[in-house]
């Protein structure tokens, strides 16, 4: 797993290898989360909760995964325990096909894997590991095909395991979703605790009202929210090469504009290579309404102190609320989601009994799901799926592949507009 990982991830490939792409940080961790679930399923004992295969540690290798019959068993096992398929097996079967692909698969450049190789009884034979070894492209060849014939198939019988809009539909089947979902900010506003007797609370209440605006005003991902770094007014900002080496962006104040602006290289991106991008920076100076500068200043000039108390300063715009348990101020993936999930319990869902919360029927999410209200709020009001795309630095066949069933009933209603105007004029 290390040797795959380094060689998806280093800057340049072994000398005799070939590869298709670069993972960055955050796709290898999956990678490593989805293949090391694989190989659990294959190890965990059949009588068990898991009801695994029960394959010997001893005995298991990565060349093993050069068999379909591997492949097979892992895609059934789990729909045996979902009920269903879904894209997450097709998915795997792209890495499958991914690992054995000719000239690039690193599987294919590795046959010194084949040594390895020790049957599993019920799924590879000795009589297949002999062939494996003796021609170990043509065995990456046919998981290769295979991979690609079960894709298909697999691709007529998918369903959604899980509806991703289903936390905010409330919100996107509003007329006006940003509408909607500022609601969120404006009870925050309200609930907000003196600062003066609960400098914490409210130091955390505002840190929440960022984080809802700069994620409803950019569209960024999580990731580079929480990356996102501060250059405070008069101090020197970070090159541009100096973001792209670290992979983040900064806040920074932009005196020429009297604004303050997001600065972000393409490479800290996702999808970096996008024609979004064009291999240029992201930049955007945010507005200052509804007090938007207002609250940046008290949050750099006051709160953000408080919140780190003598913690060591991590640099990044948002930091966590130091604590006698929690000593490190900066966020991973898992508690900056926790922290934006806890502000739609608080503020976000309407609760009938204390009547507080901003929106009913609202269900905790995460801030994926502002790139969500974002998109559907531009395609409603323009019906322009390249403007969509805009909003959330991606390409318009990303946003009709995702969000185009919250277009249908307004298409009509935006060719109404045009067509009621001849109607009007007569």
């Amino acid at each position: 797993m290390a040797r795959l990982i380094q060689f998806k991830t280093s800057t340049l490939t072994t000398i005799g290898y070939q590869r298709n792409g670069v993972w960055g940080e955050e796709t290898a961790a999956q990678k490593v989360e989805h293949l090391g679930l694989l190989f659990g399923a294959l190890a965990a004992k059949p009588t068990g909760p898991v009801q695994g295969f029960g394959m010997r540690l001893t005995d298991m290798s990565f060349a093993h995964l050069v068999f379909p019959a591997v492949w097979d068993w892992y895609i059934q096992w789990r729909e045996r325990r979902r009920g269903f398929y879904t894209n997450w097996e097709i998915d795997m079967l792209q890495v499958a096909a991914a690992l054995t692909r000719e000239k690039t698969g690193w599987l294919r450049q590795t046959p010194e894997l084949a040594n390895r190789l020790k049957p599993i009884k019920g799924l590879v034979s000795f009589q297949e590991i002999d062939r494996a070894r003796a021609d170990w492209g043509e065995a990456c060849t046919q998981l290769h095909q295979h991979a690609h014939i079960r894709s298909k198939e697999l691709d007529r019988v998918a369903r959604v395991h899980r509806d991703p809009f289903e936390p905010i539909l409330p919100v996107l089947e509003a007329d006006s979703p940003l509408a909607e979902y500022r609601k969120i900010v404006d009870e925050i506003i309200r609930l907000m605790p003196d600062e003066k007797r609960y400098p914490i609370s409210a130091a955390e209440s505002v840190r929440s009202i960022l984080m809802l605006r700069l994620g409803l005003h950019t569209g960024l991902r999580q990731k580079n929210l929480r990356q996102l770094l501060v250059c405070p007014r008069g101090q020197v900002h970070l090159t541009e090469r100096q973001l792209a080496d670290r992979k983040c962006g900064e806040l920074r104040w932009n005196d020429r504009d009297g604004a303050w602006e997001l600065f972000i290289p393409a490479s800290a991106f996702k999808n970096a290579t996008s024609s979004f991008f064009g291999k240029n920076p992201f930049r955007l100076p945010l507005p200052d309404l509804s007090g938007l500068y207002g609250f940046i200043d008290a949050y750099l000039g006051r709160h953000r102190g408080r919140l780190l108390r003598n913690a060591r300063d991590p640099g990044t715009f948002f930091v966590k609320t130091v604590k006698a348990t929690s000593a490190d101020p900066s966020y991973n993936q898992t508690t900056f989601y926790e922290a934006w999930r806890l502000t739609i319990q608080r503020f976000g869902i309407y609760n009938p009994y204390t009547g507080r919360g901003a929106i009913k029927g609202l269900l905790p999410h995460g801030p994926h799901n502002v790139r969500d209200v974002l998109a559907t709020h531009v395609l409603k009001q323009t019906g322009s799926y390249e403007q969509a795309s805009y909003a959330i630095q991606d390409t318009p066949d990303v946003v009709a592949k995702h969000y185009g069933r919250f277009l249908p009933t307004d298409k009509a209603s935006l060719a109404a507009q045009v067509l009621n105007k001849v109607w009007q004029a007569a």
